[in-house]
């Protein structure tokens, strides 16, 4: 891993991983000591500090290994959403003013209008600003649950076990378009492979196997000779039986048999004819598949339907935070002053690969 201190315990910032010292951070940042400071209702600090604050929050889990340069050159849409309060977007003022005004229709009409979307409710377009990001390969790859972080996920696609459209691809940076589909090498992902205990166990039944093989040839010949009597004692029965019967029972033993296979221990150990699936203990908090993606877990494949959305009460972008928040409003703020706006035709030819 690129930082080995990216789940301090001191800092705890949420990371796109299923590490349990990750969920333990997102615990104490949602249940623990660490709410308050997230969730502040006096604030002693200045504006500037709160949104720097929740600005780091937030660019701690998407796409923390971004360098905030390029994020916010390449990764930030031309236009930010609003995601003002539904204070300041109501319609009381006007109300009121109507009525000073003696406009008592005007009023009603707009009293209406401001119940109607209260009502309705405004979509937290705020997490949108981060769309981007998710279309990034190593993104998709993680949220499509194929790897245990999104550094293993980068690390997948820079080691060359990603195939973009059926064609190996190699650049983590390439943001995807609607339609694509990504397939992943099934001995690149970690919990598909074998456990050294399960290895070690199928060692030792083949030995026990093989031990109950070296028997001696004695009893081998006696129980050879107690087959052979039964078996000319159960013909020489068939053969006194009337003919009608023999043909019923050739009829039976012609039709097949439709009993399900019994899985032996044995077989269960080795794991033969079986895909080994282990999941890292405390990983299902994470285990989500987002509504932009159509994984198939039997090709080890997920195509990219389109881009994320969001709608009233709702956010397709998975985000720790509340989407509709003050975590995100504060970082929204930040942004819009200080996002870089030109974009030259040398910067332009260094930007990453952007499907569309």
């Amino acid at each position: 891993m690129r930082d080995a201190k990216v789940y301090n315990f001191k800092r705890a910032l949420p990371r796109m991983s299923w590490h349990p010292h990750n969920l333990y951070n997102l615990w104490r940042r949602s249940f623990g000591e660490l709410e308050k400071i997230t969730n502040r209702v006096e604030y002693q600090e200045t504006l500037n500090w709160r949104r720097w604050t929740a600005k780091t929050l937030l660019r701690s889990y998407h796409g923390d290994y971004i360098n905030e340069k390029i994020f916010k050159r390449w990764y930030l849409p031309e236009n930010l959403p609003d995601v003002r309060p539904p204070e300041a977007t109501s319609l009381e003022s006007s109300v009121e003013l109507n009525k000073w005004a003696l406009k008592n229709k005007a009023a009603g009409m707009a009293a209406r209008r401001a119940e109607e979307e209260k009502e309705k409710g405004l979509a937290p377009v705020g997490s949108l600003m981060f769309s981007e990001v998710e279309r990034r390969i190593d993104v998709v790859i993680f949220r499509a649950c194929f790897s245990h972080s999104v550094y293993d996920a980068r690390r997948m696609v820079i080691h060359g076990n990603v195939l973009l459209n059926g064609k190996k691809h190699t650049n983590p940076n390439t943001r995807l378009a609607p339609g694509d589909m990504v397939s992943v090498d099934p001995k690149a992902i970690r919990f598909l492979q074998p456990r050294s205990e399960l290895k070690e166990e199928a060692e030792e039944d083949s030995e026990v196997v093989e031990e109950d093989s070296s028997k001696p040839v004695e009893d081998e010949t006696a129980s050879e000779e107690a087959s052979a009597d039964a078996e000319a004692a159960a013909t020489s029965e068939a053969a006194s039986e009337p003919a009608e019967e023999s043909e019923s029972a050739d009829d039976k033993s012609k039709a097949p048999s439709h009993k399900p296979k019994a899985w032996s221990v044995a077989e269960l150990k080795s794991g033969s004819g079986l895909t080994p699936f282990h999941l890292p203990p405390y990983a299902s908090p994470f285990i989500f598949i987002p509504a932009y993606l159509e994984p198939s877990f039997a090709t080890c494949s997920v195509v990219y339907l389109r881009h994320p959305t969001a709608r009233p009460g709702y956010s397709e972008i998975p985000t720790p935070w509340d989407a509709d928040g003050e975590v995100v409003r504060l970082t929204w703020e930040w942004y819009s002053k200080r996002r870089m706006r030109i974009r030259s035709k040398s910067q332009l030819a260094r930007m990453p690969e952007n499907r569309q």
